[in-house]
């Protein structure tokens, strides 16, 4: 062998190798070895190709650091006294940043989780359940909804999703909303009219945020009963302080919503498993939950210039704040996690009745009926209905959307003998046995009956 205890000239680099012919002839002996001075020790490090990368690296890392003072000195000679004695803090939001534009951020940037803002927990619960519903009525339906999505400019928007003359309904929606926007000082003192709970400051304007998801759907069949959710968010916060969304004013919010049943004829054990389902839920919450806001709900869906109900009723809360948890460690938290259960609870307190009902025979009369109380549906949505008056008045509001709860299809008659208001309703002029099933939906409509024994 060529190499003598560890060294070998040839793979140091010091010595020619021979070529093949002369190793085959064996023309060369092995030389003897050499001490291996410092001289040689320089040279063979030289010539390794890794030391060479490590000197040149020390090299460029020292020019840069030449490069990068000097331009630190000449920005800092050629800068203003005031820049230098004044410096900027970092600002992670320009002066005029609005909540829309933070919370925009915080959804890039964040995943969101419990200890994210409600109103981002709100939008991204009302998202998530319009997803679930539209997929099941979809199921059901046959057909695809029609989704739009859009835009405000001061931000926020919303999903829509529609379907009209499909096989089971005339008419479905089921709608988001993201709403940021100003309330002025005229707008501020009809909240305090309209909220019992509405605290305002000294302030001409308000800043606020809304969130909600809306329902409706009308089925084709007049058996199959029409009904309705709602659920939604608001908070207030001082436009001087839009990232921590407080400031100085005092912060607003609550929590309202609820949903109800409006058949046009009466099937008993369809009210009586639609409020079951709904108490249920409540009773997880609170148990007066359900008695409290079912009076409400017949009180709230009165149509007065009727004197009657809209439906059969349900649940309806308003203004559900800090206020009506007094005993709670966090009142929010407490609402919000009723809200997300009564949403939990819509599909099965609402699907099975409508597979029950949606391929009954029916006669063109009926057909007839169910125009008529439709047309009080439409009575309702626009002369009593809160919420469809908030949205009209809000700038910008996308009234499509808004007026997707009217059906596609309503009927108004002079002096009906079974419903118009004001005449005398005989068994004769009602129609004799035939507006049997008629006359008992309007006796429970002129009287809220209870629906669980």
């Amino acid at each position: 062998m060529w190499r003598l205890k560890g060294y070998d000239p040839y793979w140091n680099g010091l010595r020619t190798p021979p070529t093949r012919s002369r190793r085959k002839l064996g023309s060369l002996k092995p030389p003897a070895p050499r001490p291996f001075s410092v001289s040689r020790r320089v040279l063979a490090q030289q010539t390794d190709p890794a030391r060479r990368r490590t000197v040149w690296r020390h090299y460029f890392q020292i020019s840069f650091g030449v490069v990068f003072v000097g331009a630190i000195i000449y920005n800092m000679a050629t800068a203003s006294s005031t820049e230098l004695d004044s410096p900027s803090p970092v600002k992670f939001f320009k002066p005029s940043t609005t909540l829309a534009e933070v919370d925009e951020v915080t959804k890039r940037r964040t995943r969101i989780t419990r200890l994210s803002p409600m109103r981002l927990r709100m939008e991204s619960l009302i998202n998530d359940h319009q997803n679930r519903i539209v997929f099941a009525l979809e199921n059901i339906e046959g057909k695809k909804f029609r989704r739009d999505n859009w835009s405000r400019p001061n931000g926020g928007g919303g999903t829509s999703c529609v379907l009209q003359e499909g096989n089971v309904f005339e008419k479905a929606g089921v709608n988001t909303s993201i709403v940021y926007g100003t309330l002025p000082r005229p707008a501020i003192e009809k909240m305090r009219a309209d909220h019992k709970s509405f605290v305002d400051a000294d302030v001409e304007s308000l800043d606020f945020f809304a969130a909600g998801i809306s329902l409706v759907l009308h089925p084709h069949n007049p058996m199959a009963p029409t009904v309705h959710l709602n659920y939604r968010y608001f908070e207030t916060s001082d436009p001087r302080d839009p990232v921590n969304a407080t400031g100085q004013a005092t912060q607003n919010w609550w929590f309202g919503g609820g949903t109800d049943l409006t058949p046009s004829y009466l099937f008993e054990e369809d009210a009586q498993h639609f409020h079951t389902t709904i108490k249920t839920a409540c009773d997880k919450h609170d148990k007066e939950y359900y008695p409290k806001f079912k009076k409400w709900c017949d009180e709230y869906f009165r149509i007065p210039h009727r004197d009657e109900s809209r439906g059969l009723g349900g649940i309806f809360f308003d203004d559900l704040d800090a206020s009506s948890r007094p005993l709670a460690k966090n009142p929010q938290e407490e609402i919000f996690q009723f809200v997300t259960t009564g949403l939990e609870a819509f599909l099965p307190s609402y699907l099975p009745i409508l597979k029950r009902r949606k391929g009954m025979p029916y006669l063109p009369e009926h057909k007839l009926w169910q125009q008529i109380r439709r047309g009080r549906y439409v009575e309702f949505n626009l002369v009593n209905d809160r919420g469809t008056s908030f949205g009209l008045r809000t700038p910008g509001a996308r009234i499509e959307s808004i007026l997707m709860s009217l059906p596609l299809t309503a009927r108004w008659e002079y002096m009906h003998s079974l419903s118009g208001t004001g005449v005398e309703h005989t068994q004769e002029e009602a129609g004799g046995e035939t507006g049997v099933k008629e006359r008992e939906l309007m006796q429970v409509l002129k009287k809220p009956r209870d629906w669980i024994t």
